[in-house]
């Protein structure tokens, strides 16, 4: 149908997570179209088409034009909205985490979970260092969330944000990269903050 959003997006990525929650709580209608990076089709000419970089998620506007990175879908997709701040700085806060998770907590955290429970025929290749090497990054992340969390109720300030659907993608399920949330109870109770908010959906939740 012409003039609808269009998600190529893989369920068990938490990155293609993050476009689907904020669309589904902006209620704006979408086609999702599950694209399973581990079935090689992000690697075959078809899809390179649409996205060079051979990733998901992908996001096809209704005028045709095309977005990748999730972060920047969400930036786009909150643009006037209650869920990107008005305000000048707070708005530079919001982008700080939105840096903050693709530099310091996905690489880590996500990565450890994609390698344990979405790619478990790898662990066989990762080293004993590396395996340490996500846990302390991992937890250095965790520990400067748990920081913010502990003055504020949410990441960009006292108000749910594009930032806390970011952080939340993949902290949620950190469990399944074995990070222990026990020793965080900010971030726990930000977890169930991020949970209560209207329009929520899991990681599972298709339209």
């Amino acid at each position: 149908m012409a003039g609808e959003y269009i998600l190529y997006s893989m369920e068990s990525s938490g990155n293609c997570y993050k476009p689907r929650l904020l669309l589904h709580q902006l209620e704006i209608p979408f086609r999702l179209v599950e694209t399973d990076t581990r079935t090689g089709i992000t690697r075959q000419a078809q899809y390179l088409a649409l996205n060079p970089a051979g990733r998901v998620p992908l996001l096809v506007l209704p005028d045709g034009r095309r977005l990748s990175e999730s972060n920047a879908m969400l930036l786009y997709l909150g643009e006037n909205t209650r869920y990107l701040p008005a305000d000048k700085y707070e708005r530079a806060v919001c982008w700080q985490w939105l840096f903050f998770e693709q530099y310091d907590h996905e690489p880590y955290i996500a990565v450890a979970r994609s390698w344990l429970r979405i790619y478990p025929d790898r662990m066989g290749k990762a080293t004993p260092d590396q395996i340490a090497a996500w846990q302390e990054k991992g937890h250095r992340a965790l520990k400067v969330m748990e920081t913010r969390l502990r003055e504020s109720p949410f990441l960009a300030g006292s108000s749910y944000s594009v930032a806390d659907m970011a952080l939340y993608a993949y902290t949620h399920v950190a469990h399944e990269g074995d990070f222990d949330l026990a020793p965080y109870p900010a971030i726990r109770d930000w977890l169930a903050r991020v949970a209560a908010q209207p329009g929520h959906v899991p990681m599972t939740w298709r339209p």
